[in-house]
C-alpha cells in the first residue's frame, strides 16, 4: 500500500505556487526578511461539531461531539537568530464523551484506568507550549526547541495539522504508529538544516499523558528519537526512529518505533491537492505491528473538497492489556484490519470570520478473520460542521 501511495504522489504535477514547508520540523520555514525586533503574532485552529455513528456487532455508538484545537504563535528577531513561541489548546476534555470519541478499531493509550479499544482519547486541554530559537548562517541553520508540552522529532506532521487530513474529523487508525507523541509533556530538540535537508534529535518523556486532561504532566527526559527530513517546493519527506520509555502503565516495557512518510501540498490540473503516504512500525514485545496510511484532500470546486483515507494495520485487539504470567512473555494474537474513508465537504459562502463548511463521510472496514465473531461487518459515518480560519501563513511547529 505504501508503494502504491508513493507512485500516485510522484505522478502529480508540481505547482510551486502551492509550496508548503515542513510544518513539524523546527525552523523549516523560509527565512523572513529583516524585521523590526517586535513580536509578530499568528493564529490557527480547527473545530468540528457533528454526529458520529459507529456500528459493529453487539456495540453501536451514536454521539454528538466536537473535535477541536486552537493555536497561537509569535516570533521576533533576537540576537543573531529568531525566537518563536507557541501555545495550543483543545476543549476536547469537555466536548467528547467521558471515554473519548467512538471509533471502530481505534487503539492506543490508556484512559480512565484501562486501555482504549474502539475509541479515540480526548486531547489534553494544553496540547503545546514551547519555544524555538533558530540561527541561520548562510545555507546552514542551527535550531534548538524546548517544550513544556510538545512534539519530538518522531513521525510525520501530526494529523490535525496535515493539509491532507484537516477536513477529516476522525483520527487515523495508524495515529499511534506515526504521530501519537505530538502532545508529549517535556521535549528538548536540537537540529541542523543544510539546504533542503534537516537532521534532528530529541529527548522527551516516553510515558503517555495521564487520565487528568486538564493538568500538565511532569516533564521527564527518558526517551529519544532522531529524524531526517527533506523538503522542496510542495514536497516534504521524513524518516525517523526512536525508543519510548514504557509509554503505557499496563505494558511497562520500552517501545521502539520507526516511521517514514512523504507529503505533498500543491495542485493537479489547477485543483489544490494535499496527499500523504506514511508507514509506521511499533516493535512491541508481543509482536511487530506495522501500519500504512494513504490520505488525500482534493479541491474539486471553488468551495468543495473530496477527501479520503485508506489504512491497513496490524492491531493487538484481542489480548490488549492482558497481564503476562509471572516470568513469561506471552505473544498476543494479532488482527490485520483495514479501513477506507470517503468524504466531501462544502464551504458555506459569505462567512465573515473564517471558513464554515458542512461535510459528511463514510468508512468501510476489512475485518480480520479472528475478529469476525466480535465485529461482524462494521461501518461508520459522520455528518458535521467544520470551522477553520481563513488561509494563514503560520508554519506549524507542533
Amino acid at each position: 500500500m505504501a508503494r502504491v501511495g508513493l507512485v500516485l504522489l510522484m505522478g502529480l504535477k508540481v505547482s510551486p505556487a502551492s509550496a508548503q514547508q515542513m510544518p513539524n520540523m523546527p525552523g523549516m520555514q523560509q527565512e523572513p526578511p529583516q524585521a523590526a525586533r517586535t513580536w509578530s503574532w499568528t493564529t490557527d485552529g480547527s473545530v468540528f461539531f457533528g454526529f458520529n455513528d459507529q456500528e459493529r456487532r453487539f456495540t453501536d455508538f451514536r454521539v454528538w461531539e466536537s473535535q477541536n484545537w486552537f493555536m497561537l504563535a509569535g516570533d521576533r528577531a533576537l540576537g543573531p537568530g529568531r525566537l518563536t513561541v507557541r501555545g495550543m489548546a483543545s476543549l476536547e476534555p469537555f466536548t467528547m464523551q467521558a471515554l473519548g470519541s467512538p471509533q471502530v478499531f481505534q487503539t492506543g493509550e490508556a484512559y480512565k484506568s484501562a486501555p482504549l479499544i474502539d475509541r479515540q482519547h480526548p486531547h489534553d486541554l494544553l496540547m503545546n507550549l514551547g519555544a524555538t530559537y533558530r540561527i541561520p548562517q548562510g545555507r546552514v541553520a542551527y535550531v534548538l526547541s524546548a517544550d513544556l508540552v510538545g512534539s519530538p522529532a518522531l513521525g510525520p506532521t501530526p494529523f490535525m495539522h496535515r493539509e491532507s487530513a484537516r477536513n477529516n474529523p476522525e483520527a487515523p487508525l495508524t495515529h499511534h504508529y506515526l504521530d501519537s507523541t505530538h502532545e508529549t509533556p517535556g521535549v528538548v530538540t536540537g537540529g541542523i538544516e543544510v539546504g533542503d535537508v534537516t537532521l534532528e534529535a530529541s529527548s522527551f518523556r516516553g510515558l503517555e499523558p495521564d487520565d487528568n486532561r486538564l493538568n500538565i504532566n511532569r516533564p521527564w527526559l527518558d526517551s529519544w528519537s532522531v529524524r531526517g527530513g527533506w523538503h522542496r517546493g510542495p514536497w516534504q519527506a521524513q524518516v525517523s526512529g526512536g525508543v519510548l520509555r514504557a509509554p503505557e502503565w499496563f505494558e511497562p516495557r520500552d517501545l521502539p518505533r520507526l516511521t517514514a512518510s512523504i507529503e505533498y501540498a500543491g495542485s493537479i490540473r489547477s485543483h489544490a491537492l494535499a496527499a500523504t503516504a506514511a508507514w509506521g512500525e511499533n516493535r512491541e514485545v508481543h509482536g511487530v505491528l506495522d501500519g500504512y496510511l494513504l490520505e488525500w484532500d482534493l479541491q474539486t470546486t471553488a468551495r468543495g473538497a473530496f477527501y479520503g483515507r485508506a489504512e491497513s494495520a496490524a492491531k493487538d485487539l484481542l489480548d490488549l492489556g492482558g497481564p503476562d504470567p509471572t516470568g513469561f512473555i506471552e505473544f498476543h494474537r494479532i488482527s490485520h484490519i483495514a479501513a477506507l474513508t470517503l468524504g466531501y465537504i462544502h464551504d458555506i459562502p459569505q462567512v465573515t470570520h473564517g471558513r464554515l463548511g458542512i461535510g459528511a463521510d463514510l468508512t468501510a472496514y476489512h475485518v480480520a478473520d479472528n475478529m469476525l465473531a466480535y465485529y461482524g461487518s462494521p461501518h461508520s459515518f459522520h455528518v458535521f460542521l467544520r470551522w477553520r480560519p481563513h488561509a494563514t501563513s503560520m508554519a506549524h511547529m507542533h
